[in-house]
């Protein structure tokens, strides 16, 4: 069985790569960014800091989503200045288990007003007043509108793209991922509980740990009990696509494999007894069981340090009803995460080494093949030796 190289160590450790990933990347793509449910009522807004860009989508008088960079047009100065998370819905302290944990999140009483000089815009980002100024040859207020970033949504989850004119549509970028999870009732879902991972590793470590189980055996011990497939060959054998199976009377992800929540309604039976799970690049992991979904958003910062938000989703009917409990599903979920982040910290850990230059995919790990076709897509060739 041959082995194929990784991405060579700089892609993961330098700064310079870092830089032209937040350029041909993370500002010319679209970016998962949060749940529709977070910008819900007209005039609410959600701060954002994507890769150093702090940006506010907002949601119009009209019910339309907008996003801007959080820039005054007079002087630069920004236009929400806090970063503090609301407090929880559900009485938990802190902002880990909150809706809005990215930044500050709020809602625009009649415009945005900027606190330097009361430059006020609309809600569509045009600007409303500036105070003392009329309009001349010199300053027309339809020629200041906020700088723009692109918006769109796809599953109840909103994408943003913050250079509009380039690249294609978000549909061309998710590719055939709607088809395959069409089944699953997306956009009716909502955020249960969030919890927020502050993980010392590149965000590429994140998401080819994601696509490969090879792991699983060794370092998911609770997980491969619920899916012992994983186990089996490092998971060669895998029908991902299908949806890998439980272990016999097993159908969700939590301890004992099942819950007394019902399952989605309008499932395949494979779905009925399989686990799906999605990668869209570049920071989006979507797992699909019967009964919730688990979103995880990648927030690279550095090289070596990203923020992972991870939402666990569930349907309203059984939101609901009395006594519904989501913890089974977020304590299992909980448990296979942490698992995860302290084996991809030791990985970028073990890349700082100055033996190391470049790893190897085995076989069974050839879905994670796809972060090096995805970089030369993006960034040009990426460099392997």
């Amino acid at each position: 069985m041959s082995l194929e190289p990784t991405l060579h160590r700089d892609y993961y450790l330098s700064t310079d790569a870092f830089a032209r990933e937040k350029e041909r990347i993370f500002c010319d793509q679209w970016f998962c960014v949060s749940r529709e449910e977070e910008v819900l009522d007209p005039g609410n807004y959600l701060l954002l800091d994507l890769a150093g860009e702090s940006l506010l989508l907002v949601r119009s008088r009209e019910g339309t989503l907008y996003a801007y960079y959080n820039v005054c047009r007079h002087r630069g100065s920004q236009l929400v200045l806090g970063v503090e998370a609301k407090p929880c819905k559900d009485g938990q302290d802190g902002p880990k288990a909150c809706l809005g944990a990215t930044g500050a999140t709020g809602t625009f009483a009649s415009g945005i007003k900027c606190p330097y000089h009361a430059w006020t815009y609309n809600l569509d980002g045009s600007l409303r007043t500036a105070p003392f100024l009329e309009d001349g040859d010199d300053f027309r207020r339809e020629d200041l509108p906020l700088h723009r970033v692109a918006v769109s949504s796809w599953g109840g989850f909103v994408f943003l793209k913050l250079s509009p004119g380039n690249g294609g549509t978000l549909a061309e970028q998710l590719g055939a991922a709607p088809e395959r999870v069409k089944r699953y009732p997306l956009g009716e879902l909502r955020t249960a509980r969030r919890i927020r991972y502050e993980v010392s590793a590149n965000w590429k470590v994140i998401l080819e740990n994601y696509n490969e189980c090879y792991h699983c055996g060794p370092v998911h011990p609770e997980l491969c009990r619920v899916v012992p497939a994983f186990r089996e060959r490092g998971g060669m054998d895998l029908d991902w696509e299908r949806g890998v199976p439980h272990r016999e009377g097993a159908w969700t992800f939590t301890m004992s494999g099942s819950t007394t929540r019902q399952p989605f309604p309008g499932l395949d039976q494979d779905e009925l007894t399989r686990h799906k799970g999605e990668l869209l690049y570049p920071n989006f992991m979507l797992s699909l069981s019967a009964d919730h979904a688990a979103a995880f958003t990648l927030w690279p910062h550095s090289p070596g340090r990203t923020t992972v938000l991870c939402d666990f989703l569930f349907h309203p009917d059984e939101m609901a009803r009395p006594g519904f409990d989501p913890m089974d599903a977020v304590e299992f979920w909980d448990i296979t995460n942490r698992q995860d982040w302290v084996i991809c910290e030791s990985v970028q850990r073990g890349m700082g080494s100055r033996v190391f230059t470049q790893g190897f995919y085995a076989p069974m790990e050839r879905q994670s093949l796809d972060i090096r076709r995805y970089l030369e897509e993006s960034l040009g060739r990426p460099r392997s030796k």
